[in-house]
């Protein structure tokens, strides 16, 4: 039913409003970037790129970019397939206690970031002691807690994909001869496409900004991109951490339009 004129009018300046209110921070940021004073204040006497050239120039930030994109990277790697495979066991098999196993896959979604970073932190000391290894202020303990990131939002958007699915085709190349894993590789596979790059994407996205988890478990030589921001506030303030912020939200925003350029995300979100 299509709503009156007036109606119409306040529906849409309600959405407009709120897009408004969500983006404004964004843009906000983006516009500090090119200030060309050090303490933010109205109007700004001018505008420069400086800030770019400063963030370009200090190596903390590369090598933070590297380290972040290093885990990001390997933590969708390993936790996508993982939580793919979870959400198939959950939606297809007839195993007890799936409410209680998707909870449990579903759970880091639902603890605090500064609290889930201390208690591997903790667990990582105690491992340490039993394996005789070092496992934080490591890649490979950086990763390991990050695939618990990755594994959440992988179980809930393919599980998503797998409950609006049509099975007729499985079961039709089924009728056909096809054996289980063929069906799986050439049909179920390929409609569970956009699920499993949603996660993907997600996953990065959220590997590659994280803070808290990180916080605890980066060292010397070891730090990503979030962490190194927040030891430059710690001594200095200015423009610079909004020049890098910048390059992040577009990094982010190319990453989303060419994603939904090849699978509309809008289906699986």
């Amino acid at each position: 039913m299509l709503l009156p004129a007036p109606r119409r009018l306040l529906f849409h300046a309600a959405i407009g409003a709120a897009f408004l209110l969500m983006l404004a921070p964004v843009a906000m940021v983006m516009i500090i970037s090119v200030f060309r004073q050090e303490i933010v204040s109205f109007p700004p006497p001018g505008l420069t790129l400086e800030w770019y050239v400063n963030a370009w120039a200090r190596q903390e930030f590369a090598r933070g970019f590297l380290t972040s994109l290093q885990v990001a990277l390997l933590a969708t790697a390993i936790g996508v397939p993982l939580g793919t495979a979870a959400a198939l066991a959950l939606q297809r098999s007839a195993i007890k206690g799936k409410g209680a196993l998707n909870t449990l896959l579903l759970g880091p979604l639902a603890v605090p970031g500064v609290v889930a970073g201390t208690a591997l932190y903790m667990f990582y000391l105690r491992a340490e002691f039993w394996l005789d290894r070092d496992l934080t202020a490591t890649l490979e303990g950086l990763v390991a807690a990050h695939v618990l990131l990755t594994i959440p939002w992988t179980v809930r958007l393919v599980s998503a994909s797998l409950q609006g699915l049509d099975r007729t085709a499985e079961e039709a190349a089924a009728n056909l001869g096809a054996r289980p894993l063929t069906v799986f590789r050439r049909v179920t596979l390929p409609m569970l496409r956009p699920g499993i790059v949603a996660a993907a994407l997600f996953s990065f996205i959220q590997s590659f900004e994280n803070l808290e988890l990180t916080l605890l478990l980066v060292g010397p030589g070891r730090t990503t991109l979030p962490v190194a921001m927040l030891s430059y506030l710690e001594f200095r303030i200015d423009p610079t951490l909004a020049a890098v912020a910048t390059v992040q939200i577009l990094l982010v925003a190319g990453l989303m339009l060419i994603t939904d350029r090849f699978v509309k995300l809008s289906r699986v979100v």
